[in-house]
């Protein structure tokens, strides 16, 4: 089981990183730029740039984690009882990131870039918007994964 417990702590390593950094583009980063214009949307453009490079490790680190202990363990069963809603949340919120930063984002680089030039405080409102309600969902989900994880069920 050695590689159980190491795969939960590379999972938790790896969901703190990603969220915790996206708490901190959400509630920090964003909020300056917007106030600073358009030089806050070359500010965002920048951290967005380096952070984007390192979840393109942790948030495939955190999937592959969650997989293994879910294969290890067989806990399949769970993804079919509502008690384990979490453990489906977890997966779906995987999936719209990894869809995020692998397939969004690159299409839609350029002209995101451009947007934000000619309209800095419009494209920051809208990013704002969009990482509070991930953000939401994400913190959420952490809750009901760590609660349902040491025995509390919601359902």
């Amino acid at each position: 089981m050695d590689d159980v417990t190491l795969a939960r702590a590379l999972h938790v390593l790896a969901l703190v990183h990603w969220i915790g950094g996206v708490s901190f583009v959400t509630l920090v980063i964003l909020p300056l730029a917007r106030r600073a214009g358009a030089e806050g949307a070359e500010l965002f453009a920048r951290v967005e740039r380096r952070f984007s490079a390192q979840v393109r490790i942790s948030i495939p680190l955190a999937g592959l984690a969650g997989f293994w202990m879910t294969w290890r363990l067989d806990l399949w069963d769970r993804f079919a009882s509502a008690a384990f809603w979490w453990m489906g949340a977890m997966v779906a919120l995987w999936l719209v990131f990894m869809g995020a930063v692998f397939v969004v984002e690159p299409l839609l680089k350029r002209r995101l870039e451009a947007a934000a030039r000619a309209t800095p405080d419009r494209v920051l409102g809208r990013a704002l918007r969009i990482h509070l309600v991930l953000l939401a969902l994400a913190a959420a989900t952490l809750f009901g994964a760590t609660a349902g994880a040491h025995g509390l069920f919601f359902l």
